[in-house]
């Protein structure tokens, strides 16, 4: 998670002499944190200074989102002002460019940064503001506190490798089955998941081309929460289940249409206008539900207990220029 020298040297500046954490600037945003708070600073187009305050551990979460999600696709808005927007080879910064209320007003900033940059920027940032014990992608009861002076670091939690499948999860290749003894604990949420294994009789001569797995005793695994796992890949359609608890610490704003298949227990969505904010929709979906986010919607997800979804996306790089074009429709069926 280390930055290259020469943006370092450019972007960061030396610990706080009170809190021990870096500054840092990109463009002409600037980035600073005390015991609690982040405090995001730029420059209006007419030159005045403006700045936003996020709570410290909102902040961190979110941004481990964003650097573990390679800033995703579309938008990845921290809050109602601060966020990113991919536009895969460079990535948009912005204050307040997708809310109504501030661009009306002139306050607004928008800046591209080469992904590379940014992406420095942000690892960085997300290293040094981490304290021990702090898990920004655990639930919130599963870490400790993001608060206070600096003090160690997470780089462990930080810096986790996705466990990528090359072949059906635990078939022969893969690797070592994940849904057993060998695999990660069952977190405490899920410990009524049957973790049964399907049943197979293949006829002889296929035994290593025919394989199931248990994807509720997959999941029941899981060690973080708002993060989507690939587990079926077919040319362009991804099938990517998650496990939620509390809050998304993100509000996604698509560039396609998302399908969501509520899997256990239920997670209620805020939906608004990617562009502007203004509220949309309240979704209530329950275990059994599906619902689909339109390509102008940005969505936040509460979950009050640890539950099980699964997200459909379609991956085609050409669909977000398809929509953007008009040739693409941006929402998930026509009445």
């Amino acid at each position: 998670m280390n930055a290259p020298a020469e943006i370092t040297k450019i972007l960061a500046s030396g610990p706080h002499p009170t809190f021990g954490y870096k500054s840092y600037a990109l463009g002409t945003f600037t980035f600073r944190r005390d015991e609690y708070f982040a405090h995001i600073g730029w420059k209006t187009r007419d030159s005045r200074p403006l700045s936003h305050t996020m709570d410290v551990g909102a902040f961190l979460n979110a941004l481990m989102r964003d650097v573990a999600w390679g800033f995703f696709y579309g938008g990845v808005n921290f809050d109602d002002v601060i966020g990113t927007v991919n536009h895969y080879t460079s990535v948009d910064l912005q204050a307040g460019a997708f809310n109504g209320t501030m661009k009306a007003a002139g306050v607004d900033l928008l800046e591209n940064f080469p992904t590379a940059q940014i992406k420095a920027t942000f690892e960085d940032m997300l290293d040094d503001w981490t304290n021990e014990g702090f898990d920004p992608f655990a639930a919130p009861q599963e870490t400790g506190t993001p608060y206070g002076r600096k003090k160690g670091h997470n780089r462990a939690a930080i810096t986790r490798l996705r466990e990528l499948a090359t072949r059906c999860v635990g078939l022969e290749g893969d690797l070592p089955m994940r849904t057993d003894a060998r695999g990660a604990p069952v977190n405490r949420a899920f410990a009524d998941v049957p973790q049964d294994v399907p049943e197979l009789h293949p006829e002889p001569g296929f035994e290593g081309e025919v394989h199931a797995f248990n994807l509720f005793a997959f999941l029941s695994r899981s060690q973080v929460t708002w993060n989507p796992s690939f587990t079926s890949v077919v040319k362009y359609s991804y099938m990517c289940p998650t496990t939620e608890e509390h809050i998304l610490p993100i509000k996604h704003s698509n560039d396609r249409v998302e399908w969501f298949f509520q899997m256990s227990d239920e997670i209620s969505w805020d939906c608004s206008d990617k562009d502007t904010g203004k509220p949309l929709a309240r979704v209530i979906m329950r275990a059994g539900d599906m619902a689909a986010m339109p390509a102008y919607c940005r969505h936040q997800g509460f979950s009050p207990k640890r539950s099980m979804l699964l997200v459909w996306e379609n991956g085609s790089p050409k669909l977000v220029y398809e929509i953007q074009s008009g040739e693409a429709p941006k929402v998930p069926v026509s009445f």
